[in-house]
């Protein structure tokens, strides 16, 4: 866009200029010198403004001006007003408003009717008398004739001038409204005026509005205290009015130019055209210039749509054939008339993508084209001609400018979208690709692309054509005077002259080349990308710019998209290229890595190219390099294949295995000899080192082209050999050398066959190859992935080669050498049980046929797993400690078992407090004494549970405690608090039975030795127990499933009277065992939980007790019946006791009585009864105790000797003692 004449293509913003300010801020007039005879002066008659305010409001116009804002309606429709501005002194110039006439004018000047001095009615202007318009009249409005003249004023702070001061601002601003209405414009005059913030300023700046005649839309005051942000603040409010102003300002315009084109005539000339066949401006010219006119008004108002409809009417106009069909290509007018076109063309561009019509904007740059060319065609000079092609290569930039000004979202530098989806309103059509709007990248390629041409038919054109006028006949120069288009591009002997330099066209290809590579790279175009360095390159080649060429191909060169695609062509050009300027700019390890390439016989062979990679440095003059190349960096004419002859192998053996290398080189290059060449493997295989022998080769066969060489494999290290270049990786590890002819020949397979010992199981697979070539000049290392390499995998013979079927033939799987190793357990228990230690004896048996080292693993996985102890045979031990699941034992030596024989080790767990199941793992891990660099695994699993060996259930029984209980209303039981009271308690006591019944669940019998209860202390409470019987003293024999029953007394005392709350024990039941024959020092202890005791309850309770006495006369039994009626409440309580009679005894005592029970207090009623029945049977009383006040019936709790049914208690009637009582 920047050949097109300046103001022609600028987006047009309202002009705003601002006077009154000092000389550092005013900007020189840009009114050209013809236009300054009767031009307007505007001047204002106070000093400029001074001070740093003044600085600060600049500041803050030149930050406000619009001319920076991106071409589109998104980021401007927030914009509160778009102003160009421009700054002056107190001085500004107008163009005139009307021409001046002729020197030569015959007829009286009072006659004559003057016009704009841009109107082709005026004889002065350019365009007399025919032109359409052109660029000054863009420029007027654009860079001269303001919409806005925005003067700065100050008011004097000094109260003895400030009358005399304010007068001279009236006048002034009296003087420039005249002057603006004698020039002939109808600016709007505004007026800044600085002020302080003193008393009566207000009044002064009322004064001056209304004495000046302005209103206050146009009158705005700043106050020199103001900060930065009030300053903002104030500016952005009155520009926001000024421009409602200035665009009213231009609607004015384009309502005057619509009145004049309804007009239906042409205007006249001041002077009617006199020379040769000029004529004056038609009417379809006319009408072009106010469709003109009215867009570019619609334009400062920003009403797009407008604007588009008037350029899209102007256009058609022009091309119309009324218009530029009549105007001959000889013409001066039909170059401007072409300019014409282009610049509504590009406005119209414009106006479609600031409305987001991507694909309209596109068909809209192609139509223009096509039309243009078909003009040229028909009454021009042709499209075949270098005036041709620089248009189409301007044309296409003009649309990447306008691209890279309309600032698309889609197209930014963070986006990867290469083009635009078409709007709304066009999709319904059939679209082509090239519609799709695209990033600006394609256009600066189409550019380059014309510019391409635009040289080549430069260089067509004759010798005589490209001679200057000066050196050509008169003759010559009329035959050739209008053969070529120089529409906006020099003539032929600018173009491309004999004698010196003309047009650089290479360099305006790589500035369009450049600037598409960006966009290509940006959007991650990589081959386009590609495609434009080369083209780049070979431009910097032309003029032996080699370092640059460098810097643009090597990218590239090193990027193998274009090489995965397979493009060879590419490949190979780019290469010889960069080949060159590697040279050049001695960069040996680039040379040697290209020549490396370049031997591939894919690539064509140049005859006069040596293809010997020794010579490949001659000429260049640098230190010996070393290269390093890999698959990312390039490929290679070496193919490799390694294959395993078989899928799978044994730990301890050797497989067999060929590495097949083919030389695809091209056919008559010389042989490269590699130094070495590493193998590497991904699991147990160690590297193999292959290094190169110049003696001929023992075990060498060949057939056709392959060579098969038989390759003995050593284990070694890098010190015990003479160290190579690529031996250096292995310095100090353990790996397998070999030694082979390693001479690759164009067109020939070497294959390697070894032997390759597999040491431990697991799956192994070759991962990559490293070759190492290491000549004088220099030193390469190309690394490949074995897995990439190739994949036409054979075997091959001395007689045939056989394809391998297999999906991973360079993968093989080794099985771990079957063990011989046995982990055998001793004499394990049948079951083990809870509380106990278990000691697990294990024979780790040596079956091999030599002797072996042997380590041991223990892992016991469990959720609560025990610690474990390994015991040796020599009596050392080993421990571990459970983490998490699992108790693990790692590496405990067993030593050296020879065969045949066998060690003894003991695991001990400990006890296990609960149930439990146990996975034992024992792997052992053994080499051979003739093999030590094999291990071998034995490994075996063992499932341990765990038992409890009892379970039981337990009944608590309430007994009658012997002690009396305290009395509250007893003085003398009370404890006096100054006595010792260590050891005694004086609370509430009560007696328990806890009958304990238990039952062995072992699969064996069981000793038996204690057993006892065990209750947790609790506060406030004295507890003692006894066993009521006790075991043998060998202990008592439990037989499985059967069930034995032991009862314990339990006495507890409450340590205070005031203490009454209900209380619990918490009992274990213990039980101490072993198995039959074992030691009784130290026997298993099993503890088993018993559910909590509720004791002390609240509650009134009733205690039934029993004894037996003998009557003397009668010889009957006699029973003894107590009733116990506790009261553990704070209450008073009443209770009533009956007994009824019976046929099954008699009795004595109370019948029907009442008793009433203090508040923790115990009463007894005693009962005799002689029972009616036949001895050794049960009698039932009928007693009924009853709380009188609650209504309800008590329980009578039996105590020992006594049972209880739903319907009672029962009393047992002992049978008759023989003889008499002692």
């Amino acid at each position: 866009m920047d050949e097109y004449p300046p103001c022609s293509l600028d987006h047009c913003l309202p002009l705003a200029v601002v006077l009154g300010l000092p000389a550092k801020y005013a900007q020189e007039s840009s009114l050209d010198s013809q236009y300054k005879d009767g031009a307007t002066l505007i001047r204002s008659e106070p000093p400029p403004v001074e001070g740093d305010q003044v600085g600060a409001l600049v500041q803050h116009i030149r930050d406000s001006d619009a001319s920076g804002l991106p071409w589109n309606g998104r980021d401007t429709s927030n914009v509160k007003y778009k102003f160009r501005f421009r700054t002056t002194g107190r001085t500004y110039l107008l163009p005139p408003k009307l021409a001046r006439l002729p020197d030569d004018f015959e007829i009286p000047p009072s006659q004559a009717v003057l016009h704009s001095p841009f109107s082709p009615l005026s004889p002065t202007a350019n365009l007399y008398p025919d032109g359409l318009i052109d660029q000054a009249w863009l420029k007027k409005h654009q860079e001269l004739v303001p919409s806005v003249l925005l003067c700065l004023y100050s008011l004097t702070a000094d109260a003895t001038l400030a009358t005399l001061h304010d007068n001279k601002i009236k006048t002034d601003i009296g003087v420039l409204r005249n002057a603006l209405a004698q020039s002939g414009c109808k600016s709007k005059l505004s007026v800044i005026i600085l002020v302080d913030n003193n008393h009566g300023v207000q009044e002064r700046l009322e004064n001056v509005r209304r004495g000046s005649g302005l209103d206050a839309k146009s009158f705005f005051a700043v106050p020199t205290d103001a900060s930065q942000v009030e300053l903002g603040r104030i500016m952005d409010n009155a520009l926001t009015t000024l421009y409602a102003q200035a665009v009213d300002y231009y609607r004015d315009h384009g309502r005057r130019v619509k009145k004049k084109r309804g007009r239906g005539a042409a205007p006249q000339p001041t002077v009617p055209p006199t020379s040769g066949t000029s004529q004056t401006l038609s009417l379809p010219g006319w009408h072009i210039r106010y469709d003109f006119k009215s867009a570019v008004f619609a334009e400062y108002r920003q009403e797009m749509d407008v604007a588009l409809r008037s350029f899209e009417q102007a256009y058609e106009n022009l091309l119309s054939s009324e218009v530029m069909e009549i105007i001959p290509s000889w013409s001066p007018r039909w170059n401007k008339a072409r300019l014409l076109a282009d610049i509504i063309a590009v406005r119209c561009l414009r106006c479609l993508l600031w409305n987001d019509q991507h694909t309209a904007a596109v068909r809209r740059w192609q139509s223009h084209r096509e039309r243009i060319a078909d003009f040229v065609d028909r009454q021009g000079h042709g499209t075949n001609n270098y005036g041709w092609e620089a248009w189409e290569a301007r044309w296409a930039v003009v649309m990447a400018n306008l691209i890279e000004k309309a600032d698309i979202p889609d197209f930014d530098h963070s986006a990867i979208s290469i083009y635009l989806p078409p709007e709304k309103s066009a999709q319904a059509e059939r679209l082509q690709p090239w519609e799709m709007l695209h990033h600006p990248g394609y256009w600066y390629r189409l550019a380059a692309r014309h510019t391409f041409s635009r040289r080549r038919l430069a260089f067509k054109m004759p010798e005589d054509d490209r001679r200057s006028p000066s050196e050509s006949p008169a003759s010559k120069l009329a035959s050739k005077a209008f053969r070529y288009d120089s529409y906006m591009c020099p003539e032929p002997y600018d173009e491309l002259p004999l004698a010196r330099s003309g047009i650089n066209h290479s360099q305006i290809i790589l500035d369009y080349l450049l600037s598409a590579q960006s966009y290509f790279m940006k959007k991650q175009q990589q081959r386009l990308a590609a495609e434009v360095s080369l083209e780049c390159a070979k431009e910097l080649a032309a003029v032996k710019d080699w370092a640059n060429v460098v810097k643009i191909l090597r990218p590239f060169w090193e990027e193998l998209s274009f090489r995965r695609d397979g493009w060879p062509e590419i490949t190979e050009d780019m290469c010889w290229v960069l080949r060159a300027a590697a040279v050049d700019t001695a960069q040996a390890d680039l040379v040697v890595s290209i020549d490396w390439e370049l031997l591939n016989n894919r690539f064509k062979k140049h005859p006069k190219w040596h293809y010997d990679l020794t010579k490949c440095l001659e000429g260049v003059n640098a230190p010996r390099p070393s290269i390093d190349l890999n698959d990312e960096l390039g490929t290679s004419f070496i193919m490799p294949s390694f294959v395993f002859r078989h899928e799978e192998g044994k730990a301890g053996l050797t497989c067999q295995a060929q590495l097949s290398i083919t030389s695809n080189a091209v056919l008559g290059s010389t042989p490269i000899t590699l130094e070495s060449i590493v193998l590497r493997f991904d699991g147990s295989i160690k590297p193999i080192l292959l290094t190169h022998a110049q003696e001929g080769d023992a075990d060498e066969s060949s057939r056709g082209p392959v060579s098969l060489h038989i390759v003995s494999l050593a284990e070694s290290t890098t010190e015990t050999e003479q160290e190579t270049q690529a031996s250096g990786d292995l310095s100090g590890q353990l790996h397998l050398s070999g030694v082979s002819d390693l001479t690759m020949v164009p067109g020939r397979t070497s294959v390697f066959e070894m032997n390759i010992p597999l040491r431990e199981p697991g799956d192994a697979s070759a991962s990559s190859l490293k070759f190492t070539v290491n000549y004088d000049a220099f030193a390469l290392t190309y690394t490949t992935n074995v897995q990439k390499a190739g994949t036409g995998h054979a075997w091959h013979t001395v007689r045939s080669s056989r394809r391998i079927a297999r999906t991973h033939p360079q993968s093989i799987r080794v099985l771990p050498r079957p063990p011989k190793m046995e982990i055998k357990e001793v004499e394990f228990l049948e079951q083990y049980y809870t509380n106990e230690v278990i000691e697990l004896p294990f024979d780790i048996v040596n079956e091999e046929e030599v002797d072996a080292t042997v380590k041991l693993d223990v892992t016991v996985l469990s959720e609560e797993p025990p610690n474990i102890k390994l015991k040796f045979g020599d009596g050392e031990e080993k421990r571990a400690l459970a983490d998490g699941e699992e108790c693990t034992l790692q590496g405990a030596p067993l030593g050296l078992i020879k065969s045949s024989e066998s060690s003894r080790i003991i695991l001990v767990l400990t006890g296990a407090e609960r149930t439990a199941a146990y996975t034992l793992t024992l792997k052992a891990s053994y080499s051979l004494v003739t093999d030590a660099a094999t291990s071998i695994i034995q490994s075996a699993t063992f499932r341990i549970n765990v038992a409890s060996p009892f379970e039981a259930n337990y009944e608590l029984l309430p007994r009658l405690h012997p002690e009396p209980w305290p009395s509250l209303f007893d003085h003398e039981g009370i404890q006096s608090p100054q006595s010792d009271t260590s050891g005694t308690s004086n609370g509430l006591a009560q007696a328990w039975c806890l009958v304990t019944r238990y039952a062995s669940f072992a699969s064996e019998n069981l000793t038996v030795l204690d057993l006892d209860i065990e209750v947790q202390p609790a506060y406030g409470v004295q507890c003692q127990t006894s066993k009521r019987q006790a075991l043998p003293p060998d202990g008592l024999q439990v037989s499985p499933k059967t069930i034995e029953e032991t009862q314990f007394d339990v006495a507890v005392k409450r340590a205070s009277l005031d203490e009454r709350n209900p209380t619990g024990l918490d009992v274990s039941f213990i039980i101490k065992w072993v198995r039959p024959g074992a030691a009784t020092d130290a026997p298993n202890r099993t503890l088993l939980a018993v559910p909590r005791l509720p004791v002390f309850n609240t509650e009134p309770r009733v205690l039934a007790s029993v004894s037996y006495a003998k009557d003397d006369g009668q010889g009957a039994q006699t029973l003894l019946l107590d009733i116990t009626i506790e009261n553990a409440s704070n209450h008073f309580l009443t209770f009533g006791l009956t007994m009824d009679p019976s046929d099954e005894f008699a009795f004595s005592g109370a019948k029907q009585t009442t008793l009433n029970l203090l508040p923790v207090s115990r009463r007894t009623i005693p009962y005799r009864l002689v029972p009616l029945v036949e001895a050794g049977s049960w009698i039932r009383p009928t007693l009924t105790v009853k709380d009188k006040y609650f209504q309800k019936v008590l329980r009578i709790i039996p105590t020992d000797g006594m049972k209880t049914d739903k319907d009672g208690v029962l009393l047992w009637v002992p049978p008759a003692e023989d003889g008499d009582e002692d």
